[in-house]
């Protein structure tokens, strides 16, 4: 068997996230299909909509905390945000509006990517800060994400490991960004700025 699912995950052979992340922006998809009506009502504001999208889409699509995130996933997710905004505003991809004006027309910026990156690391310190015995699997879980499982590597480039995300966002090596998490307070507050960057910047 080469794919299975496991407490709502697909695991797949190759421990890629790939298959996992198609078929969650799928579900998110077909979650928005029974909200036409909601979409399409004038009664109901922009504001209102939008709200509803990140509330009953985004956790279903965008359960992302294992996920290891390349470039092209990244635009994915934006294209998925957009594509959601637009069903929002009811825009076809025929109408040929430009991202920016369906931005500015929904009174928003992209989100998505920026929450799904604050998730992630939420999750990082969450988990860095945990203590227990090793022979009852507490630290299991640090050493799969830190890449520091016992074995031999595959042959070629390496691929971009979950560590290598938190590095890459954070600016820091793995030992700051783990002196980091370490201050519970610090670290959320660099979360909450990694969700609300352009809130942050002022």
């Amino acid at each position: 068997m080469d794919t299975f699912p496991y407490l709502g995950s697909l695991i797949t052979e190759d421990g890629e996230c790939m298959t996992e992340f198609r078929t969650r922006l799928n579900r998110g998809q077909a979650i928005g299909v029974p909200q036409q009506k909601i979409w399409k009502s004038h009664s109901i504001p922009i504001s209102t909509k939008v709200r509803l999208m990140k509330a009953l889409v985004w956790p279903v699509a965008c359960s992302c905390e294992s996920w290891t995130l390349r470039k092209n996933e990244e635009i994915r997710l934006d294209a998925f945000e957009m594509k959601g905004l637009r069903k929002i505003l009811w825009v076809s991809w025929t109408a040929k509006k430009t991202n920016e004006w369906v931005l500015n027309k929904a009174g928003v910026n992209r989100e998505l990517l920026d929450t799904v990156k604050a998730w992630k690391l939420a999750y990082n310190g969450h988990t860095m800060r945990k203590q227990g015995e090793c022979l009852k699997g507490e630290f299991l879980e640090k050493e799969i994400m830190q890449g520091t499982m016992p074995g031999a590597h595959r042959r070629g480039r390496p691929r971009t490991a979950w560590i290598d995300n938190i590095n890459s966002w954070t600016g820091l090596s793995m030992v700051e960004s783990i002196r980091m998490t370490e201050d519970m307070d610090k670290w959320r507050k660099y979360v909450h700025g990694m969700a609300n960057p352009r809130i942050e910047d002022g």
